[in-house]
């Protein structure tokens, strides 16, 4: 038995619908036209009966879905580093400028958690991977490499505030090469 909701709106025009033959002779959107393309470059393809047709359509449209859903998981796994930079940043605030376990351990873990993640990038987006190649993940990489780099410029800014870089003269003042005097004088210039 099936009820209707009592303030349920069914969006979806029919044929017998006012505005349906005005709707059908609009242009589509510019996505909805290559969407279009695209399943008829699909029908021109299967060169099958009409029960293997259906199939093949079904087949190609699971096939879209997970191409879909790998691309979505892709973009995902390159947003994470995005998601924890703010939680990141606050702990590398809130453990101060001084030098202690706290803070040198927090900094260490901003410093080598961008670099491991960066160098396992594959590793990272092996699950979204397509055997036929047609998920591309490209823009997803670069992504999670960029959103890991602008972690680990927080982590070397935090060791830059700590004094651990070294940023100014005085940190190169062993590389200096004084000259030796080779006569001295009591006389004052």
């Amino acid at each position: 038995m099936t009820t209707k909701r009592r303030w349920s709106v069914n969006l979806n025009l029919h044929e017998n619908d006012v505005g349906y033959s005005f709707l059908q002779k609009k242009p589509s959107p510019c996505d909805m036209q290559l969407v279009q393309s695209m399943a008829k470059q699909v029908e021109q393809k299967s060169t099958y009966s009409i029960k293997d047709d259906a199939v093949t359509a079904a087949e190609n449209k699971q096939v879209l879905a997970i191409r879909a859903r790998k691309q979505s998981k892709a973009m995902s796994i390159a947003f994470s580093p995005g998601k924890q930079l703010a939680m990141n940043a606050f702990m590398l605030w809130m453990s101060g400028k001084h030098l202690n376990i706290f803070s040198i351990s927090i900094t260490s873990m901003a410093i080598m958690n961008p670099v491991k993640a960066i160098m396992s990038v594959s590793n990272a987006f092996r699950s979204c991977e397509d055997p036929d190649g047609k998920v591309d993940l490209t823009s997803s990489k670069a992504l999670f490499v960029l959103l890991n780099l602008v972690w680990l410029g927080v982590g070397m800014y935090k060791m830059a505030t700590m004094k651990l870089l070294p940023l100014t003269s005085a940190d190169w003042e062993s590389y200096v090469v004084w000259k030796h005097v080779m006569e001295t004088s009591s006389i004052p210039p």
